[in-house]
């Protein structure tokens, strides 16, 4: 494979893990998550939730964070950034919007799953949306940034 090849795949990687983990976040938030507290029994919807969240924490955990950081380091080392780089106008503040962003995200999403596990439903269900809200902002300063 050549190298235009190769980033394209690492690209694609990237941007589909990223999609995949936010289109994970919206499809529990506004599909799957509504319908089991619509249609399951109390206890039942407890169980179920509890179980959909630590699934789709596994596999944020095992898959899409190693993806991510992986191939984001890559693109960013093909670039050439810099630390330095990253407080330049342009790509580089954009990108250090996006990294910044990205790390409350994380965090919002582990704060979530503590809150969830100590049963602060309240707490719980406002990072979540700080981390799906954040996860989309993450997405539209990614559209901002040209391709490595």
């Amino acid at each position: 494979m050549d190298t235009v090849g190769w980033w394209s795949l690492v690209r694609f990687a990237h941007v589909a893990g990223a999609a995949l983990w936010v289109g994970g976040q919206l499809a529990l938030s506004l599909v799957i998550l509504p319908l089991a507290r619509r249609l399951l029994a109390e206890e039942a919807k407890d169980r179920f939730t509890a179980a959909a969240g630590r699934r789709f924490g596994m596999l944020t955990g095992a898959l899409f964070l190693p993806v991510q950081l992986g191939t984001g380091w890559a693109m960013v080392w093909h670039k050439g950034v810099t630390w330095a780089s990253l407080a330049e106008p342009g790509y580089g503040r954009t990108l250090a919007a996006k990294l910044a962003l990205f790390a409350v995200v994380m965090l919002a999403a582990a704060g979530h799953a503590i809150a969830h596990s100590k049963d602060r439903t309240e707490l719980a269900r406002a990072l979540a949306v700080v981390a799906l809200a954040g996860s989309l902002g993450v997405v539209l300063l990614a559209t901002a940034l040209p391709a490595t």
